[in-house]
């Protein structure tokens, strides 16, 4: 029950409003104001959304994902060993390139959701530099 008491806002809601690119405090201003830049703060509610630093995490998740989902399962297929690379290596690249590139907003936003959803924002990484530093 503790670490429940650590979500400071609706989990399900707030990742779910990231997923769909949209500010995870109302649900209604745009999260991103280009394809993976976060925006400066929401249209709709005023919220600061640049405190919301994602970094690596999305980028990681979207290959376990892509790997996990796509790339894996398609070794199971006789027809992928079999086949010229000429003509397979160019559609199976342009397939995963687009599904990426398709994952990656969705995953950053739902991202930034999860870190509204539980208050971590730069502040903590502030606040912990100084702490060692004493």
């Amino acid at each position: 029950m503790s670490a429940m008491a650590e979500i400071a806002h609706p989990l399900g809601r707030s990742i779910f409003r990231g997923l769909r690119h949209r500010c995870p405090n109302c649900g209604q201003g745009r999260l991103f104001r280009s394809y993976l830049k976060v925006a400066p703060t929401c249209e709709n509610c005023g919220r600061d959304l640049a405190q919301y630093r994602a970094d690596d995490g999305p980028a990681y998740l979207t290959i376990v994902l892509v790997g996990h989902l796509l790339i894996a399962p398609l070794l199971f297929f006789p027809i992928i060993w079999q086949a010229r690379p000429l003509y397979s290596l160019p559609i199976l690249l342009t397939t995963l390139t687009v599904v990426t590139l398709f994952l990656l907003s969705r995953v950053k936003g739902g991202w930034i959701g999860l870190m509204y959803s539980l208050d971590v924002s730069d502040r903590d990484d502030a606040l912990h530099t100084a702490d060692l530093a004493d």
